[in-house]
This record gives structure tokens, C-alpha cells and sequence, in this order.
């Protein structure tokens, strides 16, 4: 009797194919299948050749050669594709079986399709995935979360191929119900939207500001690399920079500064929007590539509007301030991506309360140690704060954090003053900046704000001098009468 499998995984792209042989690597039986079969019998004959992997021509031949109860994943376009794949299944499964989704999806179709595959009686996981080619092949950080009663049954195979951190404890943990895995992956690429772009930014500062070369900024990175910022991302950059094109010019000199993206940041700020959670870093992040994308209209503009000349000439000239201004950046860098994780934070702290779930900060920041694209020694820090004090209601607060933006705050306004007198965009650092202000403000205009709500619609407002919850409307003009709003929102 041929032997029958652990689990099936649909989509054969790249993300799929690794996770498969990450999954043979750690003894677990795989059927793969795709809806062009010929990739099947090409991954069979070449990657997978030599492995225990069984390939499947049909739903139901993969169906087939599975234990009960049977777990199948997809790892398909997210949208259309992973509902059309759920009905191809579902005739073929029994209940208590295992559906599981590793795209991107958006968190709330994963809870609509949990509902659904649940009145059917099998049960359903929504599950990030994170890291990318590399990150599936030797280990990802996985973020699961759909019905519970389906976590004992993956668990064993979810931790055995994730990424290990802090001498053996695996990337992945239980996330919670509904949409919650996916939610959390959503703010995972949202925070590295924000990362990204301050990256960029403090690269764009040294290259035109300061004049550097590629070879120049590739040892500052990579000496960023060995300190606080160690990261993946910040590794990445180092490398990008040192990588020559066929004449030995650098390559990244003749990659067109117009950047994509696949939606999961828009989903982020989107859903910050309706939870009213202020995570203008990410947003700005979304909106620089927005901005990028507007290349022939940035090329005009560049010939009409004028503003000072982007150099930093005086301080580039000498070699004491220009290594000194090189370390502000390093700390405006660092300081905005504490907000950028703090605002992240913020956002699932009130996904949390608003969606019933019950996420493990500190337990996040572990899943976010190893296997994924914003992976750094920074996230155990992250850890640290939420074990001391799960309730922590802001990153910033925290004595460690609280510090490290106190150290890196002169250089960080220095940057950001800098670049807006050079006219140098740094539209990350400085929002960061802003929020950071805002976070510390006792007191903002919003007082000014409301009243102008109140005069020209009646909103009303809440007193300095009155107790909280009380709400009241001036009539300005002695001509509107004394009707408010029946609805107030602060």
C-alpha cells in the first residue's frame, strides 16, 4: 500500500515548492499539486527528485493519499483563486478535516471562510507565512490562527519547519481565531512597509546630501549591521549596495526609483482607519511608493518647482561632521523605527479588543525573531517589554525604549530639521518625529479643532473644567439656535 502522506500543499510557485522540501527536510510526508499538473511532474523530476514528495494530478487523487485527518494548505493568489480552491475541496474532504490558507489573504475574508468551511463540518487555518524564498526553504515565521481545534493537528509541522530563535524556541505559536493569524501578518508587512522606507530614506540622505558612493554607504550599512540595527533588512541593503552591474558600475545606480506593492500595506492602514489607531508611519510608507510610482510626473515637476539644492556640501566637506551626521542618521533610523513598532502595536492592541482575540505581544515579537523579512535584534527587546508588562499600552513607554529614543532624539531632529532645509524628502523620519511630539503633548490644538466642529455643525464638545462624558454646544453666532448633533465622535 503506498504510504500515505502528512499533508498536501497546492501551488506549486516558488513560496510553495521550498516550503515543501522544508517540510521533506524535517521527515514529513508532502503531496504537492498545482492546477497545471505538468508542474507537478517537473517539480517531481528536478527540485523535489531524490525526496519522499508525492505529486497529485487530481484534488482528488491528493485527496487520496492523505491521513486522516486530512491537512491540506494552499499557498495560492490571494482573493478568487483561494475560494474556488475551497469548493474544489470540500466534496472531497470528511469532517474534522483541515483547510489551510498560507497566502496573503485580507483577515477578514479568512473569517468568512472559516464560518463557511466550519458549517460544513471541517475546520479551517488562516496562517501567515513570512520570509520569503529563502524563509520557506530553512524556515519561516509562521503565524496561524482560524479554529482552534485544528491547531493539535498542524502544530507538530508548523513548528518543526519554522525558523528556531533563543536556542531552539520555534517562530511559530497559536495566534487565535478567525482572521487573527492573518491580521497579524497584515501589521507584519505593514511594519515592513515603514522599515523599508526609513531604510531608503537614510540612504537617499547619504547619497544625495552627503554625496556618498555605493561602496561608501555598503561599509556604513554593513557596520549598522553589527549593532543595534542588525537586521535582515538592514543586511539585505549592505548587500544590495556592494553588488556591481556587467561593467562594475553599481547596479542599484540603474534600478528605476518606482516601487510596487501587493496591497497588504493598504490593507494595514486601512484597517487603522476604522479602528482609529494613528499608524502614520506605515501610511506614509504606502503613500512614498505611491509617490514613486508617479515617475514622468516627478520628472516635470523636477524642471518647475524649485526649492533649495539637496547638498550637504559644508558638513560632507569635513570628515568629523559628516561621520557625526552619519551617526544622527543612524539615529533617526532607530528612533522611528521604535514608533514604527509602536504604532504597529497600538494597532493590535485594538484589533485585539475590537475582534475578541487574545494576542500574545511578547509572543509575536518571538514569532517576528527569526524567519521573517523583519527579523532583528531588535524584536527580542520588543519581547522583553511585553513579558515585563503585558499590558504595556505603548512600546515608548517602556523604560528600555523610552531610553534609547531619549539617547538618539538630538540627532533624530537634526536629520530631520536638515533634510527639510535641503529639501531632501524624508517624509518617514519626519512623521515619526511628528508622532512622537503628538504621544508626549499633554495638550494639542484639538480643542480649536472641535470648537470649529461645533460652530459649523453643531458637534458639540466636552469642558477643561467639566467631568468627561459631559458634552456641550455654544450657539457662535446667536443664529443657529440651541439643536447638536445627535452623534459625537472623538
Amino acid at each position: 500500500m503506498e504510504t500515505k502522506a502528512d499533508i498536501a500543499l497546492i501551488g506549486l510557485a516558488v513560496m510553495g515548492q521550498n516550503l515543501i522540501l522544508n517540510m521533506d527536510d524535517h521527515g514529513f510526508t508532502v503531496v504537492a499539486y498545482n492546477r497545471s499538473t505538468a508542474k507537478v511532474d517537473h517539480f517531481l523530476a528536478n527540485e523535489a527528485k531524490g525526496t519522499k514528495v508525492l505529486g497529485a494530478h487530481s484534488i482528488a487523487e491528493m485527496v487520496s493519499k492523505l491521513k486522516t485527518p486530512r491537512r491540506v494548505m494552499m499557498l495560492v493568489k490571494a482573493g478568487k483563486p483561494v475560494d474556488e480552491f475551497i469548493d474544489q475541496l470540500l466534496p472531497h474532504l470528511d469532517p474534522g478535516d483541515i483547510i489551510i490558507d498560507g497566502g496573503n489573504s485580507l483577515f477578514e475574508d479568512t473569517g468568512r471562510r472559516q464560518k463557511y468551511v466550519e458549517s460544513k463540518g471541517l475546520l479551517y487555518v488562516g496562517t501567515g507565512v513570512s520570509g520569503g524564498e529563502e524563509g520557506a526553504r530553512h524556515g519561516p515565521s509562521i503565524m496561524p490562527g482560524g479554529s482552534p481545534a485544528a491547531w493539535p493537528h498542524v502544530k507538530d509541522i508548523f513548528q518543526a519547519v519554522s525558523a528556531k530563535v533563543d536556542g531552539g524556541a520555534p517562530c511559530c505559536e497559536w495566534v487565535g481565531e478567525m482572521g487573527a493569524g492573518h491580521y497579524v501578518k497584515m501589521v507584519h508587512n505593514g511594519i515592513e512597509y515603514g522599515d523599508m522606507q526609513l531604510i531608503c530614506e537614510a540612504y537617499n540622505i547619504m547619497k544625495t546630501g552627503l554625496g556618498m558612493s555605493a561602496d561608501e554607504m555598503h561599509e556604513v550599512f554593513r557596520e549598522w549591521n553589527l549593532g543595534d540595527l542588525d537586521s535582515y533588512l538592514i543586511e539585505i541593503t549592505r548587500d544590495i549596495l556592494a553588488k556591481k552591474d556587467e561593467d562594475g558600475a553599481p547596479l542599484l545606480d540603474r534600478i528605476l526609483d518606482t516601487a510596487g506593492q501587493k496591497g497588504t500595506g493598504k490593507w494595514t492602514v486601512i484597517n487603522s482607519q476604522d479602528l482609529g489607531i494613528p499608524i502614520t508611519l506605515m501610511a506614509e510608507a504606502v503613500y512614498a511608493r505611491c509617490v514613486s510610482a508617479l515617475k514622468d510626473e516627478r520628472v516635470r515637476a523636477a524642471r518647475k518647482l524649485k526649492g533649495p539644492r539637496p547638498t550637504l556640501g559644508a558638513i560632507a566637506a569635513v570628515a568629523a561632521r559628516k561621520q557625526a551626521f552619519i551617526d544622527d542618521v543612524k539615529s533617526a533610523l532607530y528612533a522611528s523605527k521604535i514608533v514604527s513598532y509602536a504604532q504597529g502595536y497600538m494597532l493590535m492592541r485594538a484589533a485585539s479588543a475590537e475582534y475578541k482575540w487574545t494576542l500574545n505581544y511578547g509572543g509575536i515579537a518571538l514569532m517576528w525573531r527569526g524567519g521573517c523579512i523583519i527579523r532583528s535584534r531588535f524584536l527580542g527587546k520588543i519581547k522583553e517589554a511585553y513579558d515585563n508588562n503585558p499590558k504595556l499600552p505603548n512600546l515608548m513607554l517602556d523604560d528600555y525604549f523610552r531610553g534609547e529614543i531619549r539617547k538618539a532624539q538630538k540627532g533624530w531632529r537634526n536629520v530631520v530639521a536638515t533634510a527639510a532645509k535641503k529639501g531632501i524628502p524624508a517624509p518617514a523620519f519626519s512623521t515619526a518625529l511628528a508622532f512622537y511630539d503628538q504621544y508626549r503633548s499633554a495638550v494639542l490644538p484639538a480643542n480649536l479643532l472641535q470648537a470649529q466642529r461645533d460652530y459649523f455643525g453643531a458637534h458639540t464638545y466636552e469642558r477643561t473644567d467639566r467631568p468627561r462624558g459631559q458634552f456641550f454646544h455654544t450657539n457662535w453666532t446667536g443664529k443657529g439656535g440651541t439643536t447638536s448633533s445627535s452623534a459625537y465622535n472623538v
